[in-house]
């Protein structure tokens, strides 16, 4: 029976391509909602349309999920998979709400959707996981760090900073260098600037566009390696952790992920504990990324949050028994969470990044796909740019350097942007 609620009906038009409808010029009314088509099971919405979107409506696939994906672009790598995209910007509640009528329950591929936007989803019934809450905390960095801090977990020193001459008042507590952040929007090594000394505030400030953006300051961390743990959190506050990872990164992307991280048992332990807090602070449901940061003298400090599936957690695909993306659908969905399990010792995963602006054509995969144990994983994107994620390539092995030495001789394989 068809209920009459207060709701946005949007006018829409269909693009060139099938199952897609574009969001234009929404007008309140009082609307009944049009009857579901018959499904087998419920109806996902995803908020992005990229590579961790595709891998997600993978898993939701499995269980017989319709997936719906907004989109601001008809051409994305989970359009392929969805039912229907949307197409609006998910940072308009119009669109949101366009997009929490077609699904039973709406999740997001990235934490960089404006979370007042989110929360109309939430005011108008829609289940939307992670919660808008968890989002605004996690979005501003400054915000995050400061609910890690009050919570009692260890993060670098840090401080607000409103203009260039806060950085060297900050620099007398903290010390030089320092790292300088976006407040917002930042990921990859975008939204950063190490400030070594007062000469170079200004160049930092201007970089950052620190008079339209808020920006912060950290204590520079000197540290060992940087360990990565992904966890998923179900509505009910079931917790399940992957293995603490090492992440190896190059200009700010990672390029390499070793599973598990080769760490003593007492510094595994803790990383555990001080992720499983992290998480149940921001309150997150679904798959949530912990960075963190090993120090010289052996102990661990929370570097970022991520709250969704990650890419130091890609190898989870063929290395465990429940994937993150799995586990990811089964929490937002309520539904039991699988076992985090590795399948093997050891696995790896190493990025494939675009070398040259061209097409997102992979060449070489055939080359790689001759090797025995070799996972490719192409992302589908239209196009390519140097160090942009195309993709990634795992392997599973006796131990990590059987793993990472399979992994990187299907990766050496592939090339995406150039003539070649």
């Amino acid at each position: 029976m068809l209920t009459l609620l207060l709701r946005l009906q949007f006018a829409t038009k269909i693009t060139d391509r099938p199952n897609m409808r574009e969001i234009a010029q929404p007008q309140p009314v009082l609307a009944r909602l049009p009857p579901r088509r018959p499904k087998a099971a419920r109806t996902l919405g995803i908020v992005g349309g990229g590579q961790l979107a595709k891998m997600l409506a993978q898993s939701a696939l499995q269980f017989g999920c319709d997936i719906v994906v907004l989109e601001r672009k008809d051409h994305s790598p989970a359009a392929s998979l969805a039912t229907e995209t949307v197409i609006g910007d998910w940072d308009n509640p119009d669109s949101l709400l366009a997009l929490g009528s077609l699904v039973d329950v709406v999740t997001l591929e990235n934490e960089f959707v404006d979370a007042d936007s989110l929360a109309a989803l939430e005011q108008f019934g829609h289940q939307l996981w992670p919660a808008a809450a968890t989002i605004r905390t996690v979005q501003d960095k400054l915000s995050q760090k400061r609910a890690l801090a009050a919570a009692g977990l260890p993060v670098p020193r840090f401080a607000p900073v409103s203009a260039p001459t806060a950085i060297a008042s900050a620099a007398e507590n903290l010390g030089w260098p320092l790292v300088l952040k976006k407040r917002r929007n930042g990921y990859d090594g975008k939204g950063n600037f190490t400030v070594r000394s007062a000469a170079d505030i200004d160049r930092a400030w201007a970089y950052l566009g620190g008079d339209a953006n808020g920006l912060y300051v950290e204590e520079f961390c000197s540290f060992d390696r940087e360990l990565a743990m992904m966890l998923t959190r179900g509505q009910d506050g079931a917790i399940v952790a992957y293995p603490l990872v090492e992440t190896i990164q190059r200009d700010h992307i990672c390029h390499v992920v070793k599973a598990p991280a080769v760490v003593t048992p007492e510094i595994a332990a803790r990383a555990a504990e001080i992720s499983r807090k992290a998480v149940e602070t921001v309150a997150c449901v679904g798959t949530m990324g912990v960075e963190l940061f090993l120090t010289k003298d052996g102990n661990i400090l929370v570097n970022e949050l991520a709250p969704r599936v990650h890419n130091s957690g890609h190898y989870t695909i063929e290395a465990c028994v429940c994937s993150q993306f799995e586990n990811h659908v089964r929490a937002v969905m309520g539904w039991p969470l699988g076992s985090p399990a590795m399948r093997a010792p050891a696995a790896a995963m190493v990025n494939l990044l675009g070398a040259a602006k061209g097409s997102g054509t992979p060449h070489g995969l055939s080359q790689a796909l001759a090797i025995p144990g070799a996972h490719p994983h192409i992302y589908g994107k239209s196009g390519t740019s140097p160090g942009r994620k195309m993709g990634h390539v795992t392997a599973l092995g006796k131990n990590i350097d059987d793993a990472i030495a399979t992994a990187q001789r299907a990766a050496d394989c592939i090339q995406f942007g150039g003539d070649t």
